[in-house]
């Protein structure tokens, strides 16, 4: 029988982003495969979802994220010390085979706690920590800069959170490179996210949308529309698609006649909103649309597909799917040449700038004219390589792989030390 995993985050509510979309991969392919997979998550009410036959996911009641963004709850200490903490109780009425949390700050406590043996379970899971961010950039972003809290947050990561798991897993290279240089873990499996890529790829351009996000953005029937979508975040970068507008209307004020009008659409929610907005007010009157967030799937695809360019912002991303998805949609990509865009996107399925105005505005002028080319195949068809069907299925395979190795060295621990003694030479 394949292992049943229990995977943790938080960073997951009900119309969040990346790792939402990843996790209910998972919960598909589990479906599809056949295997156990629990799912726990905070929410504003406790309650547990069924998903098919080998799914559930355990929504555990949880306070609001202070200081962050408040559409996020968040799990802390007491929803997991304790023999009747609703986490110890999940844990002792499901007993994993593998538990897997995505999770830096608190709930990576769950995979010390278990190692310890304080919920009593024997024997113990395999551990699997998860990243999908940096904490570095994270820390960044939120807190400070500063060199002595970024040390901190690099001997957090060494002593505390990397010895809490057997095995580590990042979302990309650019990821992974943080745990071994900073958290001396050598051995990091990487397993990049999916995308949908037959619901993205069905999309078609849907003129009525087009016009009337032009229009909201101050466009017309010959203007170009350029769009993002993603959470509205400081880490995002936001402020230098604004910025690439802001030059892209001085452009075409000196010369009207060959600089193209760009208009920009943006997609989403965070708490990042409000400043955009007054940014763009500021610095690119009448040249950027506010929408929101576009929960529906296939109107995002809708979105993606009506748009001449779709622009990322962020050289710190992660991942980042949303580039993902609007390469299935057919829609030329503007990324920065940083990041973990980079698992996917190269000079020859995409358009990379450096991450400052001026380039970034040449970029999305060049990409926007760029919808037939060949680049944009080799996107759709660099897309389909990463279906979330193939991804799902390989991470499975990963983590069954780390658990029988684990379960091995267990049962065999003088093989495994006979073994490492002949490499040596000894």
């Amino acid at each position: 029988m394949p292992a049943t995993t229990l995977h943790l985050t938080n960073a997951y509510h009900g119309t969040s982003g990346g790792i939402r979309t990843f996790y209910r991969a998972l919960l598909a392919e589990a479906e599809a495969r056949g295997r156990r997979m629990r799912l726990v998550v905070p929410g504003a009410r406790a309650r547990v979802e069924t998903c098919g036959r080998f799914g559930v996911v355990y929504v555990v009641a949880a306070p609001r994220a202070p200081g962050f963004d408040r559409r996020y709850h968040l799990l802390s200490p007491r929803h997991y010390l304790g023999s009747s903490s609703p986490i110890a109780r999940i844990l002792a009425h499901e007993r994993p085979d593998v538990v897997e949390v995505c999770d830096k700050y608190t709930l990576c406590h769950v995979a010390r706690l278990l190692r310890l043996g304080w919920y009593g379970s024997r024997p113990r899971p395999t551990l699997v920590g998860l990243s999908c961010e940096r904490m570095d950039d994270n820390v960044a972003a939120y807190l400070s800069a500063r060199a002595p809290v970024l040390a901190a947050a690099r001997h957090y990561l060494r002593h505390v959170y990397a010895p809490s798991f057997d095995v580590h897993v990042a979302n990309s290279a650019y990821t992974a490179a943080e745990l071994r240089e900073h958290a001396g873990i050598d051995d990091v499996e990487v397993c990049p996210p999916g995308v949908d890529a037959r619901l993205f790829a069905a999309a078609r351009p849907d003129p009525s949308l087009r016009a009337s996000l032009l229009l909201a953005a101050g466009g017309d029937a010959a203007s170009r529309l350029a769009f993002y979508a993603g959470r509205l975040s400081p880490e995002k970068n936001l402020p230098l698609l604004v910025q690439a507008v802001a030059e892209l209307a001085r452009r075409r004020a000196a010369q009207p006649a060959s600089a193209p009008d760009i208009r920009l659409v943006v997609a989403g929610e965070g708490p990042q909103a409000a400043a955009l907005e007054t940014l763009a007010t500021r610095i690119a009157p009448g040249r950027v649309h506010f929408i929101g967030q576009v929960g529906d799937r296939r109107a995002l695809a809708a979105h993606y597909a009506s748009a001449d360019v779709f622009v990322h912002p962020n050289p710190r991303e992660p991942f980042g799917i949303g580039p993902l998805e609007a390469m299935a949609a057919g829609v030329p990509v503007v990324v920065p040449g940083a990041g973990g865009v980079l698992s996917y996107a190269d000079d020859s399925n995409a358009w990379l700038a450096p991450p400052e105005p001026v380039a970034f505005a040449q970029a999305i002028v060049e990409a926007s004219g760029a919808r037939k080319s060949a680049r944009v195949q080799r996107a759709v068809a660099t897309a389909h390589a990463h279906a979330w069907e193939v991804v799902a299925g390989r991470y499975f395979d990963l983590l069954d792989r780390r658990h029988a190795a684990r379960l091995a060295r267990a049962a065999h621990p003088g093989a495994v030390t006979s073994a490492r003694t002949a490499a040596a030479g000894g």
